[in-house]
């Protein structure tokens, strides 16, 4: 009897610690409390206790154990699950690979083993595990997974699960001991749980789930025979000829793509099956190179016919893919070929139903918005169509009034050549229905008209009837040219708006608006060149403040184009927007209309120039008070901790130089010992105050060379007052740190003595731990922290956050040190100590990773 292939379950995560054996095991016992069979083949618990106690009541398999040199490792017993034969197999970590001398060397080949024997799995794997996205994760976090699964043993799974937390409910459950036991909650939350990784991971996740879900939808949608678009994600499909226009089409398609979301992006080639010529040689693989570039996926169909059959080929992929958008290019042909056949583009818009239709311009150069120009009238194809008509009108009237002249009368026929005189004004304007209403008079008293075939005028109503034609001629052409001319200046009016708010919004939205203004206007107005000249100031000292003739010169704001305007007098358009400040251009003049319009441009691009300087004149007012507020802050600071030892100092020498006084040998050393603490005290405030000028000058320049924490760190105590409060955790096998000796010292220093100073009496702890190509020693105290929005004032200088007291120093402890990290090639930052408290991690390059170029300071 052939066995029924089991089913696969898997429940998918971002990153450890997100749930998913606690997922499998809630579906485990809701399977059991359903009657069905289930036993544990393998769960790795971690020793989490909630997940742990999840296990109560189900039945386990005893694990196989394998010798591994000196110890002995625990995998899962393949034979006695096959033995057992449960309905339900729970296997966690499919990715694991197996102890060596195995039946086989991954756990995702015992779980083949075990579906192929018909029994049901579910299973557990990390979105990092998945072999196809090794170097992204590694790109991301830094750490290169070892033990990964093929996606298409995932893809495979009858049922897969994401199982989801935000970054930040994540990190909360690892700072609660949650996932990982409390030494290395530390490390695990400054390296590899980073909330930007987390966000990362979760993306991918996210993201690897959603093409699965599209996978299987596309595979019900072909079963099921579904042709109708579900609109269930953005899909664009480009259509692409491998003509010249196939780039500008395949581009503007992916920036539709982009700002649908990030939608797929499809390009397809129709290729025509009876044989016609289609693209040049050479072009698909041309259009394979160009749909990489812009991460289209690139594609064939097949019309079977002509133009109706590559529509219908065009349509037939789209829906099969079931795309949202469809982006065609205009069509090359002409006018004339477009009025006897509309086109493919044309039948895609009219047969796409729900799919909209993008049709592109592929005509690049000359593009930029342009005005029309002022015309006379009526457009040249309709004088054209006018005067055609105008000889063929009269003639068709002629023939119809000789072939009905036994059925209609004369009064019929000035009908008719009233007709022909209307449409002629209506379709050429005045001079073709001019031209009409003389054929048409002469046609009518010639052949219609008795005496037949003179141009006699026997009866008077006939030169009445031949000059109201030509009146009503007249009066409807000058109707249709007034309102060509409306229409024109409408749409003149439609495009001079558009231009200004184009403008408008340019000046108000861009941060430095002149240049792109100005380019706009070059553009807009068919200049050469497009600048903004000021008068030069008779201070200026840049060469441009006199000219020869002993006039100021003129010095460009701003310039689009080639630099040729250098005065208002070379131009060739010269706009004043105020007295020694013109808007000028090259290349053509303009019309009277088209220079109004430049003049209320030149109105926004001289507010664009006053928000320009006053954004200038505000920073550097701005830049101006933070001078003259970090010079009373150093004032205020170093002022009260300078006066305070020299106080001490002074007091002491004054006490020990009174005669009078009879001190003892213990006094005198008091005394002393006090003179020094002061005197060390000024010491370390003019060593702060002498780095911080150093380090703002790029006077520093560190002696690199491998040291070892722990080495630095007993160095770093000596000295340090309440040392004794310090405990140090730092392993002596970690890897040495490429740094200057000394600096890493002075650093370290004032980051212990800053959290012994403000940690509220606690004891303050030092840890170290080493991530990919990095060294990291944490000074974590567990005084009052910091919260979250003052963080960034914490390294700045002569900040003291949170002082009442009298504590002394002038703020400059963590700014120094975090300069001098910076110098070294290392970073330092601050994160909260998980329970309460502050961390300041040093972070420096390891000895056996390439050094980057240290920050410049200055």
């Amino acid at each position: 009897m052939v066995t029924k292939r089991g089913e696969l379950r898997i429940h998918l995560g971002a990153a450890p610690g997100v749930g998913k054996t606690f997922a499998m095991l809630g579906e485990a016992r809701r399977r059991l409390d359903r009657g069905t069979d289930v036993v544990v083949g393998v769960v790795e618990t971690h020793g989490r206790e909630k997940t742990a106690g999840l296990l109560d009541g189900l039945e386990v398999v005893p694990r196989r154990r394998v010798p591994h040199g000196a110890t002995e490792l625990e995998e899962l017993d393949l034979d006695a699950v096959l033995v057992r034969r449960p309905e339900v197999a729970l296997v966690d970590e499919l990715a694991h690979t197996n102890a060596p001398g195995s039946r086989n060397a991954k756990r995702w080949q015992d779980v083949e083993e075990l579906l192929d024997a018909g029994i049901d799995v579910i299973s557990t794997v990390n979105v990092q595990h998945l072999e196809s996205l090794g170097d992204v994760v590694h790109t991301i976090t830094g750490v290169r997974q070892r033990e990964t699964v093929p996606d298409e043993v995932v893809r495979r799974a009858e049922q897969l699960e994401l199982v989801d937390i935000t970054p930040e409910a994540l990190r909360r459950r690892l700072a609660h001991g949650n996932v990982y036991a409390a030494e290395k909650v530390d490390a695990a939350l400054a390296n590899y749980f980073q909330v930007p990784n987390l966000i990362a991971l979760r993306e991918l996740a996210l993201l690897w789930v959603a093409d699965e879900v599209d996978v299987a939808l596309r595979r019900h949608r072909t079963d099921k025979k579904i042709t109708d678009v579900w609109e269930t994600r953005e899909r664009v499909v480009v259509a692409l000829t491998g003509g010249p226009e196939s780039e500008t089409v395949l581009r503007r398609a992916a920036r539709i793509a982009k700002r649908a979301g990030q939608a797929d992006l499809l390009a397809v080639h129709v290729l025509r099956g009876d044989g016609l010529a289609g693209a040049p040689v050479g072009a698909t693989m041309a259009l394979r190179r160009l749909a990489d570039d812009v991460g289209a996926t690139f594609h064939t169909a097949v019309g079977d016919g002509g133009a109706d059959a590559v529509t219908t080929a065009l349509l037939d992929f789209a829906r099969a893919v079931n795309a949202t958008q469809l982006v065609l290019g205009t069509s090359r042909r002409s006018r004339l070929a477009r009025l006897f056949d509309p086109g493919i583009g044309a039948r895609v818009v009219q047969e796409s139903g729900p799919i909209d239709v993008h049709m592109v311009t592929h005509d690049a150069a000359g593009r930029a918005l342009r005005l029309p120009a002022l015309r006379g009238g009526l457009s040249g194809s309709r004088q054209a169509a006018g005067w055609v008509l105008a000889v063929l009108a009269p003639a068709v009237a002629t023939l119809l009034g000789v072939a009905l002249r036994d059925v209609i009368g004369l009064s019929t026929d000035v009908v008719l050549f009233f007709l022909a005189a209307v449409v002629v004004a209506a379709v050429g304007g005045l001079g073709p229905a001019l031209l009409t209403v003389l054929l048409g008079g002469f046609a009518l008293n010639f052949f219609l008209t008795p005496p037949l075939y003179s141009l006699t005028i026997a009866a008077t109503e006939n030169v009445i009837t031949v000059v109201v034609m030509l009146g009503v001629a007249v009066l409807v052409a000058l109707v249709v040219d007034r309102a060509a001319r409306r229409a024109e200046q409408a749409a003149r009016a439609r495009a001079e708006a558009a231009l200004l708010a184009s403008f408008a919004r340019t000046v108000l939205t861009r941060t430095d608006p002149l240049p792109r203004l100005l380019e706009k206007v070059r553009e807009a107005f068919g200049l050469r060149c497009a600048a903004l000249l000021e008068r030069a100031s008779d201070g200026d000292a840049d060469g441009l403040g006199a000219s020869s003739d002993g006039h100021r010169g003129w010095r460009q704001v701003a310039v689009s184009g080639p630099p040729e305007c250098a005065r208002p007098d070379q131009a060739d358009v010269d706009v004043e927007m105020e007295p020694g400040l013109h808007l000028v251009g090259t290349g053509r003049s303009l019309p009277a209309a088209d220079r109004r319009l430049l003049e209320t441009v030149g109105g926004q691009a001289l507010l664009a120039l006053r928000s320009q300087r006053a954004a200038a004149d505000a920073e550097s007012a701005r830049r101006r008070a933070e001078v003259n507020e970090t010079r009373g802050a150093l004032l205020s600071a170093v002022g009260h901790d300078l006066r305070s030892p020299l106080t001490s100092i002074k007091a002491s020498v004054g006490t020990l130089r009174d005669p009078l006084l009879r001190l003892s040998g213990t006094d005198r050393a008091d005394l002393l010992a006090g003179m020094e603490e002061s005197a060390d005290r000024l010491t370390g405030l003019v060593d702060n105050l002498l780095d911080s000028s150093r380090l703002a000058a790029g006077a520093v320049h560190p002696l690199l060379a491998p040291v070892g924490y722990d080495e630095v760190a007993l160095r770093a105590l000596v000295g340090i007052e309440d040392a004794a409060r310090v405990t140090m955790e730092i392993d002596e096998e970690l890897p040495d740190v490429v740094a200057d000796v000394g600096l890493l010292e002075r650093v370290v220093a004032n980051v212990v003595d800053n959290a012994l100073r403000h940690g509220a009496g606690a004891p303050v702890a030092l840890r170290a731990s080493a991530h990919a190509d990095r060294v990291e020693l944490r000074v974590v105290d567990r005084g009052p922290g910091v919260p979250r929005h003052s963080r960034d004032g914490l390294f700045a200088a002569f900040q003291r956050l949170g002082d009442r007291d009298a504590t002394p120093g002038v703020g400059l402890g963590l700014s120094v040190a975090r300069g001098l990290t910076a110098v070294m090639g290392g970073t330092l930052s601050a994160e909260d100590t998980p329970g309460g408290g502050l961390t300041v991690v040093v972070s420096m390059p390891s000895a056996g990773a390439p050094v980057a170029e240290p920050e410049v300071i200055g």
